[in-house]
């Protein structure tokens, strides 16, 4: 069976007879287009989340897409329901070829008006959500040696910006828990490959149902992808497993950006990095928010911003960009030296006593 990436295009599967994969966050956003992204090429899918409204309509995405669906409603900072979730996808299925965590929770304010809860639950789903994750695909991938864990990353895991500490902290965690891992499998010489897409803004419902302490709406910071485009990259990434992508020229300019000039980062955050985050129209005071409770009805994979987003992004495999700035490196350091040893070379006859034979 082809993986289809796109409408058009045809690439090897990740695997003879992988088709079984289970996505957290999958009832709206990244996570729904990306059930559907699999679903084309007839995975079963297992979808989690907590919203039993979003679940079904992704249910229903999905075996319009071709694929059959199974619905695991829970909470991912609950690791017992998430690791019983996987036993019933092997029950129902008999495996777990990939893995994709997606699930997240954010808060937008400043760090002094955030209460210690709010901090804990983000943490708890954005964080600790892909561990359980993480823990409960790889009880069932190791003793297979195979499979494909895929964590759903953001610029923000090396670039942190003003206003979503919280959210960036567990980004920055999924980082350090994710390398620390893959260090363990290949100690172990484990054929289960780990992977991790860093993601650009994405027009998904977050910014109408995040905990908010500002006055004005929220918005992605531009350029904004649709999750469409997002989810083909995760589906490149289930099938190549590079360490990483790096999804988007913005999210590009943002690692390396803050690798070589963190400082001027700080900067330019502390003055643009509010007002890009923040849209002209006021925030309504009664809106719910998802922090704690689902909120009510189907949001489905997009957000309010259609009108702004592009439909096509390319992934970045930063092991050819460190390859291509290494190699530049030994170049640099080469000519130098060769600089070097031509200024001290010595100069024809010196060491003679001049004028005497």
């Amino acid at each position: 069976m082809p993986l289809l990436l796109d409408d058009e295009s045809e690439v090897e599967v990740i695997e003879r007879g992988a088709d079984t994969v289970v996505i957290t966050g999958a009832s709206a956003g990244v996570g729904r287009a990306t059930a559907i992204a699999f679903a084309r090429n007839g995975f079963n899918v297992g979808l989690i989340a907590r919203g039993h409204d979003g679940l079904e309509g992704a249910k229903r995405d999905v075996e319009a897409a071709g694929g059959r669906a199974l619905v695991l409603p829970l909470d991912v900072a609950d690791a017992e329901a998430v690791s019983a979730a996987a036993d019933r996808v092997i029950a129902e299925w008999g495996k777990i070829d990939v893995w994709v965590n997606d699930a997240m929770a954010t808060i937008f304010s400043p760090v002094h008006e955030i209460r210690p809860d709010e901090f804990r639950r983000v943490t708890e789903v954005t964080y600790l959500g892909q561990v359980y994750g993480t823990m409960a695909a790889l009880k069932h991938m190791r003793p297979r040696n195979h499979g494909t864990i895929v964590q759903v990353g953001s610029a923000l895991s090396y670039r942190a910006i003003p206003l979503q500490s919280a959210y960036c902290g567990a980004k920055f965690a999924i980082r350090g828990f994710t390398d620390a891992l893959r260090s363990e499998l290949e100690h172990e010489k484990s054929r289960v490959r780990l992977s991790m897409v860093q993601l650009p803004a994405v027009n998904t419902p977050q910014f109408d149902w995040a905990r908010s302490r500002m006055h004005q709406r929220l918005q992605p910071v531009p350029p904004i992808y649709q999750p469409e485009a997002i989810a083909r990259e995760i589906v490149r990434a289930a099938r190549e497993a590079p360490r990483e992508l790096w999804i988007g020229h913005s999210a590009l300019k943002a690692i390396i950006g803050t690798l070589l000039l963190p400082r001027l980062g700080d900067r330019i955050l502390a003055t643009e990095g509010y007002g890009g985050q923040l849209a002209a129209e006021p925030a309504r005071s009664d809106r719910p928010d998802n922090l704690f409770q689902p909120v009510s009805g189907d949001p489905g994979a997009h957000g309010r911003f259609d009108a702004r987003a592009r439909h096509k992004v390319i992934g970045f495999n930063p092991t050819w960009l460190r390859v291509g700035a290494a190699l530049m490196l030994v170049g640099v350091v080469a000519g130098a030296a060769a600089l070097g040893r031509s200024r001290i070379a010595p100069h024809p006859g010196a060491g003679r006593d001049v004028g005497l034979s």
